[in-house]
């Protein structure tokens, strides 16, 4: 493939991936809305819909022996999440309000996931594992999400853990009706879906492959590939979104895209992939993100927890301490 190729293969993947993504997650969120999806999970469904990029370009370049490129989409596009949809929405809208029972809820499974993407890079689970132990914490979270407050309440937990559980779905709830809550979906939409996903899929490939071939040609390393120029490309649709919502005050609708984003591309993009390709042997730039990703989580949930939200501060913070991660990837890569 001659530079020219590569450069004509990338752009125009982008391009196509980015803007089609936008008619599935529309699309998607009306077939939710007809099957009587709760808020959070369309919020969840609509975070599926959007990482389409990074999930397709992931697995393409794991199943090239891409694996340097493979991961850093996946857990650059992570730290990048953090930045883009959470630092810049609270730049953006001067303070982003959340209550700290949805931070809590939230945050508690983005730890767990974060801190197992980093076991399973350094090599310390294998793949299956660290997708069996995400899969532990993130199936009973999707589960509780979509459950009504009535069947929380007749689950067999200790009262005052019931309760607390109650009060942190139906807060999140709250935020996210008005983000989230699109017009009833019609067969059409099913179908539009269907067709939106096989382009998304077809150019987000092309995309992986032109930005792969560019790098090779010009000797820049997969995990910079990966972990920079194809994560912040494909996590564009997701930061828009966050930062939208930002602006109209949804705090917790711009929290759950960042989260559940980052979850689906953990599971999605690398763990599964990885489970039946495998992950390359750890590196110092693969840890480098992957322990990134875990204390930028950290750091910004802290935050939120304690100023209940993300003021304009805050969002500098978070901001700055990813120009740090890029500078450090580019001095180890």
């Amino acid at each position: 493939m001659t530079a020219g190729t590569s450069i004509a293969a990338f752009m125009l993947g982008a391009g196509l991936s980015l803007a089609t993504s936008w008619v599935l997650v529309s699309r998607l969120e009306r077939v939710g809305e007809r099957l009587g999806l709760s808020e959070a999970l369309l919020g969840m469904v609509a975070a599926l819909a959007a990482d389409a990029p990074e999930v397709t370009a992931s697995a393409t370049a794991l199943a090239h022996h891409q694996r340097g490129i493979g991961a850093g989409v996946t857990i650059g596009s992570n730290v990048f999440n953090l930045a883009a949809l959470l630092g810049l929405g609270a730049v953006v809208a001067g303070r982003v309000g959340l209550h700290r029972k949805v931070v809590v809820l939230g945050g508690t499974v983005a730890l767990v996931i974060a801190l197992v993407c980093l076991l399973a890079v350094a090599g310390l689970i294998a793949p299956g594992t660290g997708l069996a132990l995400v899969l532990v914490v993130l199936v009973p979270y999707a589960v509780l999400l979509g459950v009504r407050r009535a069947a929380i309440e007749r689950l067999a937990l200790p009262r005052r853990w019931s309760a607390w559980l109650s009060m942190a779905i139906t807060e999140e709830e709250g935020e996210l009706l008005e983000a989230v809550r699109p017009r009833r979906g019609r067969p059409i939409d099913a179908v539009v879906a269907l067709g939106a996903l096989a382009v998304v899929v077809v150019a987000s490939v092309a995309m992986e492959q032109g930005a792969s071939a560019l790098g090779a040609r010009y000797g820049i390393a997969e995990i910079v590939v990966g972990g920079l120029v194809l994560a912040a490309v494909t996590s564009l649709p997701n930061a828009v979104a966050a930062v939208y919502l930002a602006r109209r005050g949804r705090g917790a609708a711009a929290l759950s895209t960042a989260l559940n984003s980052n979850a689906i591309n953990v599971t999605a993009g690398l763990l599964v992939p990885a489970t039946f390709i495998g992950l390359s042997k750890p590196s110092a730039s693969g840890l480098l993100v992957a322990g990134w990703y875990l204390a930028l989580t950290a750091v910004t949930l802290s935050l939120a927890y304690a100023f209940r939200g993300l003021n304009r501060r805050a969002g500098w913070t978070i901001i700055a301490l990813y120009a740090l991660f890029v500078a450090a990837l580019l001095a180890t890569a």
